[in-house]
């Protein structure tokens, strides 16, 4: 028998205790989410780095110093900064937990005041028809992509995963099968003028990605952001117009259209109601104002 050598690989490197608890923490989740705490995680401790205090040192006055860099000098969103601060304090609950601190120092921090209503209109009917026919002359990848994200409601990370073998047919629908956010299956309706436009994608293939680059791979997030950004440019759309945009739209076309709020969170895939709720109130701030409904009824008593 030949001789064969053994090798027997170097121990890692041993983690330290915050790499290890912030490791234990981000297990918890996956995908996308996983990758914007680790980021937001990430931001925490070079903050922490560059003033000298260890994580596991800090102190609540040491958080909400943390909050004010991101309102005022870093000037997030309410949003943003909320976000954050709610990974840091995930982060320290399941510090405690574990026992790598006796209690968290962002328990009572004060919490951003986040507005419930969405000041974003989005696009209007007219704009997300004119994306739909720039897509259709640009080509068919291009086209299955803002019909996906713009008439199916798809995230980005959604539509980029479609594979040909997903589209499928189920009680005398076009169907598309899609793994949404938290790995939640859903089975989605397809529309003839959707379906076509998809199968126009397929290029009679049977297998493998619905949308692909020009070099025949599968199309990331980083090039459809290019696509959708292009074509907003071509139809004289704000230039930070992003792909989220276009699910903005598919939602406030569903309600434009006189489709229920029960029935637009249910296709648009939203554990809470109230997020679709935002998408409503930000759609009826002009177009339902009671201010033209009083207008009028005064102007029947003039």
């Amino acid at each position: 028998m030949p001789n064969s050598t053994v090798v027997i690989p170097e121990p890692l490197p041993p983690l330290g205790d915050v790499h290890l608890a912030a490791a234990g923490f981000l297990a918890r989740y996956s995908g996308r989410t996983r990758e914007a705490y680790a980021l937001d995680l990430r931001s925490f401790f070079c903050w922490a780095t560059a003033r000298g205090v260890t994580v596991f040192d800090m102190t609540r006055p040491h958080i909400e110093l943390y909050v004010r860099w991101m309102e005022e000098e870093r000037r997030y969103a309410p949003a943003t900064t909320a976000r954050r601060l709610s990974t840091v304090a995930g982060f320290y609950r399941f510090a405690v937990i574990d026992g790598y601190v006796a209690r968290s120092p962002a328990e009572y921090v004060r919490r951003p005041r986040v507005p419930e209503e969405s000041q974003v209109l989005g696009l209007d009917r007219m704009q997300l028809g004119a994306m739909v026919a720039a897509a259709r002359a640009s080509g068919p990848d291009d086209a299955a992509l803002i019909t996906m994200l713009g008439l199916l409601g798809l995230r980005i990370s959604e539509a980029c995963n479609v594979d040909i073998e997903d589209m499928g047919t189920e009680r005398g629908h076009r169907t598309l099968h899609v793994v949404g956010k938290g790995n939640k299956p859903a089975l989605i309706p397809l529309p003839v003028p959707v379906a076509r436009t998809l199968d126009l994608a397929a290029a009679g293939r049977d297998f493998g990605p619905l949308i692909r680059t020009r070099t025949g791979h599968r199309m990331d997030r980083n090039a459809a952001t290019r696509i959708v950004k292009r074509l907003a440019r071509r139809v004289g759309i704000e230039p930070k117009f992003g792909c989220h945009a276009l699910r903005h739209a598919y939602i406030t076309a569903a309600l434009d259209a006189g489709v229920p709020l029960r029935d637009v969170q249910i296709a648009a895939r939203h554990a809470d109601p109230r997020t679709t709720t935002r998408y409503d109130r930000a759609r009826g701030n002009l177009d339902r104002h009671a201010n033209y409904i009083v207008a009028a009824f005064i102007a029947g008593a003039a």
